[in-house]
């Protein structure tokens, strides 16, 4: 393995933060909002970013295996000049011509099926299932949404209100419904389409009895938050068009499936043979430039468009369109997708291999390079089990490692590289992993 591969990775005697950063832990305490969370055991401190990996003050680096918002690595040197250049002239509005604006658009929209030919810019994916939302209950002329059991939609008010994953103290919207998926309730994949389809239907006839309606079944076609649930593909279909035949529009939320992370497609619903009513986007679409989008079908857009007024002074500017242009060019000049594919089916060999020689490995579910890897034996506690995988998140981090945790009882490693990892990334990860169980289950 080249040495630039794993610069500094390790320093002999580390123990707990230092001065520095306990001053720091300190001072945010002081100023900054109870609702901030701090990731590891042991907080880490960045400064720099290149590619696959992070850097600390000292210099140590960190192999990132988390973070997919700078999908094509972090300050991608093309995408950075185009954001720098663009900044260097100017940064106006949606309300002026500009021709990148609708260049952009334009390619964007060709990713798609023909069906989906509209595109609104937003800021944040947040911000994209908001309007999302409200395209979709202004179209149908109802008000209830359908989820997965624990899903996670945005922050807003209203994506909140639908986003399960956010805990008890986060209250739901009483026209919400949520539905089980099929693998984590032990159905039989020859028998998911049909459960998921019934779980529909049971939500909207409870929907329609209470005089609220469908508008939308909202989807991440990963079911990240959920704990990495997207198979079988094609499960959902049967589910979309009973939503559809009730009045309903599908939303498919691909602010984590989308460009390109499921390698085989460059949306996520692709995976289930499903053309969807709206699209929303967000994270990897600048590369970490906030920017985000709701693509969709003509009629629902401007009926929308034609009697409600949405206008944002920083969704679609100029600096953002510029970012988000060189990160489609770089996307599909590249084969980014395709060499992810590749990657993620290296990573499943190599996970699978150590499943065998680790019993701390329970289940490895992925799509493209989107994993969710469960921990502990199934009959142990499900609170043993959620130690466990606390545990092997942050000797990894220990290591110079990052990943994180999913799923209702976080039990579930989230492993979602940016999609320019290489083989020795991999096998990087696949070692460091190894040795964090060896470490924690023995």
């Amino acid at each position: 393995m080249s040495t630039d591969l794993m610069p500094n990775r390790y320093r002999p005697g580390e123990t707990d933060l230092d001065r520095r950063e306990s001053e720091l832990i300190a001072r945010r305490d002081d100023v900054l909002g109870a609702s901030y969370r701090l990731q590891y055991r042991r907080p880490v401190h960045f400064v720099r970013g290149e590619g696959m990996w992070l850097y600390d003050p000292d210099g140590r680096a960190y192999l990132d295996f988390y973070n997919n918002v700078p999908s094509l690595g972090h300050c991608h040197p093309e995408v950075n000049a185009a954001m720098a250049e663009q900044a260097g002239r100017i940064s106006a509005n949606t309300r002026y011509l500009e021709p990148k604006l609708v260049d952009y658009a334009e390619r964007l929209v060709d990713t798609f099926a023909n069906e989906l030919d509209r595109v609104v810019f937003t800021c944040t994916g947040s911000e994209s299932n908001d309007l999302a939302l409200r395209i979709a209950r202004f179209a149908s002329g109802k008000e209830g949404v359908i989820v997965s059991s624990y899903a996670y939609h945005g922050t807003s008010a209203a994506t909140a209100a639908v986003s399960p994953n956010l805990g008890d103290a986060v209250k739901l919207s009483p026209f919400v419904r949520m539905v089980s998926l099929p693998e984590p309730a032990g159905v039989p994949e020859a028998q998911a389409a049909d459960f998921f389809e019934a779980q529909i239907r049971s939500a909207i006839t409870d929907l329609n009895r209470r005089g609220i309606g469908v508008a939308a079944l909202l989807i991440d076609s990963i079911f990240s938050s959920d704990g990495v649930w997207a198979d079988p593909p094609g499960f959902i279909a049967g589910g979309a068009t009973v939503v559809r035949e009730a009045g309903g529009l599908v939303i498919a939320d691909e602010v984590q499936p989308g460009f390109g992370r499921t390698g085989s497609h460059m949306w996520g619903f692709e995976r289930h043979r499903i053309v969807p009513d709206l699209v929303t986007l967000g994270k990897p679409m600048g590369n970490g430039f906030p920017i985000g989008a709701v693509v969709g079908r003509r009629a629902p857009m401007e009926q929308f468009g034609a009697t409600a007024r949405y206008s944002n002074t920083f969704a679609g500017n100029t600096v953002g369109i510029a970012t988000a242009d060189a990160v489609l060019t770089i996307l599909q000049r590249d084969q980014i997708p395709q060499k992810a594919l590749a990657m993620s089916q290296r990573l499943r060999a190599g996970l699978e291999k150590i499943a065998k020689q680790h019993h701390g490995v329970r289940a490895i579910r992925n799509a493209g390079l989107f994993f969710g890897i469960d921990m502990g034996p199934e009959d142990a506690p499900a609170a043993g089990r959620r130690a466990m995988a606390l545990d092997v998140v942050n000797a990894m981090r220990d290591d110079g490692v990052l990943i994180s945790t999913t799923g209702a009882n976080e039990d579930a490693l989230k492993v979602r590289p940016p999609l320019v990892c290489q083989a020795e990334h991999v096998d990087l990860f696949l070692a460091s992993m190894e040795q964090a169980l060896i470490k924690v289950a023995g």
